[in-house]
């Protein structure tokens, strides 16, 4: 095969539909626009939500909430889900992902302090809650903000 030889299966290229080109085109004088009106006029056409004067439902719907564009959002791990490494494991971000407890980063990852922690850890994480501090030192293992 050549490049000469390559050309699109058939059917699956429509010729373009050329408005204004005659009567017997079928879309000739107003090219599929009508008589007069908003539509048949250049630049005619209303913008994307407008119902005709009615108010909008962008405009009528309450606005709800506040999104903080600067917020440090977290992801969150639960002590409980630490108990999946071995003892005297060194658990980073890393090893979270590597085991798939955490999806994606975010801004850090911040540990929780539901469930229970039997093994001695050494873990590194952006923040953690009170009580998983306490749960990871009474196991045995070292807490380490980076």
């Amino acid at each position: 095969m050549k490049l000469n030889d390559l050309a699109p299966a058939v059917g699956s290229v429509k010729e373009g539909k050329r408005k204004g080109r005659g009567m017997g085109s079928g879309l000739g004088k107003t090219a599929g626009r009508g008589h007069k009106g908003q539509w048949a006029r250049s630049g005619g056409g209303v913008r994307p939500g407008f119902e005709g004067g009615q108010m909008p439902l962008y405009r009528r719907l309450p606005a709800r909430g506040f999104n903080n564009k600067f917020a440090t959002v977290y992801s969150t791990v639960n002590v409980s889900a630490l108990e999946a490494f071995e003892n005297d494991t060194v658990v980073t971000e890393e090893t979270l992902l590597e085991a798939g407890i955490v999806k994606k980063l975010n801004d850090g990852i911040k540990i929780l302090g539901n469930g229970e922690l039997t093994k001695k850890l050494t873990v590194q994480a952006s923040a953690f809650s009170q009580t998983a501090k306490e749960k990871i030192e009474s196991a045995g293992g070292k807490v380490e903000v980076i």
